[in-house]
């Protein structure tokens, strides 16, 4: 379930079935509707499968995890009401893989390990801040790591998130001393105003809600600077899915 089947409306797909659509997201489309009032990709998706499946009315596509507008990647949606809720119970219960490729300045202070935070989100700036344990509406995040590539400036690394928070391994890796290269709200000082960050949904797999069939989406980022300091090798062997 790994390569790109055909295009929805210019949009990779990676799986389709009756029950499920999985798509790779393009950067800097929103995953919805937001205030700039963008094109956003359940729109987008949305027209597509009314176009491609000649249905009347409104279609059904239920969102059941987000990715932030400057990232790409592996993204699942829901195309029954009863995918969505058992997807969304998946993704609760914690059994919804989310693994991710990310190009960070510097070098981590171990080849892999575990970053534990206590996250606070200000919803009025849409910023995330780390903050003592207790903190009132602050919530933990885990997530693993591993170095997979490095040249004398940046880092690529494999990161498994164990806790969905918002902007969370944007906060993580810049707590860790290793901002992501291009993030500009978290990494304003070493990066320059208009880089993409270097950020992609690689990995995402889970139980079929209808079949349980295990579903791997696989996704790699393009090739072009940064990703492109590293060959694709790395890649396919860090992100076999």
């Amino acid at each position: 379930m790994s390569d790109h089947v055909k295009p929805s409306g210019g949009i990779p797909v990676l799986f389709e079935d009756n029950h499920l659509l999985g798509i790779t997201k393009p950067v800097n489309v929103p995953t919805q509707e937001d205030a700039s009032g963008d094109p956003d990709l359940l729109t987008l998706l949305k027209q597509d499968l009314k176009e491609r499946y000649n249905k009347p009315g409104n279609v059904y596509l239920g969102l059941v995890h987000r990715l932030d507008r400057p990232v790409g990647g592996a993204m699942i949606f829901a195309k029954t009401s009863k995918a969505a809720s058992r997807l969304s119970e998946t993704v609760r219960g914690r059994h919804f893989r989310k693994i991710y490729a990310a190009v960070v300045h510097g070098k981590l202070p171990a080849q892999q390990g575990t970053l534990k935070h206590t996250l606070l989100k200000d919803a009025r700036t849409n910023t995330v801040t780390a903050v003592p344990k207790g903190t009132p509406g602050a919530k933990d995040a885990v997530l693993d790591y591993r170095v997979i590539g490095q040249t004398d400036r940046y880092s690529l690394v494999h990161i498994e998130l164990h806790t969905g928070r918002s902007h969370q391994i944007r906060v993580q890796m810049k707590e860790a001393g290793c901002p992501l290269f291009g993030d500009q709200k978290y990494g304003a000082g070493v990066n320059k105003p208009g880089q993409q960050i270097a950020l992609w949904s690689a990995i995402a797999a889970f139980p079929h809600p209808v079949t349980k069939e295990e579903i791997t989406l696989r996704s790699l980022p393009p090739r072009e600077f940064p990703w492109a300091e590293w060959p694709s090798s790395v890649y396919e062997e860090a992100f076999k899915g």
